[in-house]
């Protein structure tokens, strides 16, 4: 069993985001499985794609009131460096940095989707975020000032 199954658990109710972090679990699981000689490629899709999803991410806040140094914003900057460092080492030929990475990624990244991400998705409902034009729908909704947390009341 994959050390991270998807479940409704991880679902946020935006389709925008809920099926890039199905293929982000999708990929960390055939990371998990690959054998040595395949997953240093494993591990560089898995980088691409963490890339794309977390500047696609970065965009949105930005673009509907976030600061630039906002805490989502920046563990997706301290996670992406790290996961390029794990696919330094794979591909000079020690992929146990990638092996511990798939683990630590599969504790890490249910708490990041069900705190950060989920205080971004409701955002994003709240200021009527068109994921595919990139409008507000409801501008008078957007933060009077920039945001530097993470979007959730606890996090301001």
């Amino acid at each position: 069993m994959a050390a991270l199954p998807w479940s409704e658990a991880l679902e946020l109710g935006l389709s925008f985001m809920d099926d890039t972090h199905k293929e982000f679990v999708a990929l960390l699981a055939r990371a998990e499985e690959a054998d040595d000689r395949s997953l240093p490629a494993l591990w560089d899709t898995l980088v691409a794609h963490t890339a794309e999803h977390f500047g696609r991410e970065d965009a949105w806040m930005r673009s509907t009131g976030f600061a630039h140094d906002n805490c989502h914003s920046i563990q997706h900057r301290i996670v992406l460096q790290v996961l390029r460092e794990g696919l330094v080492e794979a591909l000079a030929g020690n992929v146990a940095p990638a092996r511990q990475l798939v683990r630590e990624l599969a504790v890490w990244f249910p708490q990041h989707a069900q705190s950060m991400d989920a205080a971004l998705a409701l955002h994003l409902r709240g200021v009527g975020y068109d994921a595919e034009t990139g409008q507000v729908l409801e501008p008078a909704a957007l933060p009077a000032e920039r945001v530097h947390g993470c979007g959730g009341a606890s996090c301001s």
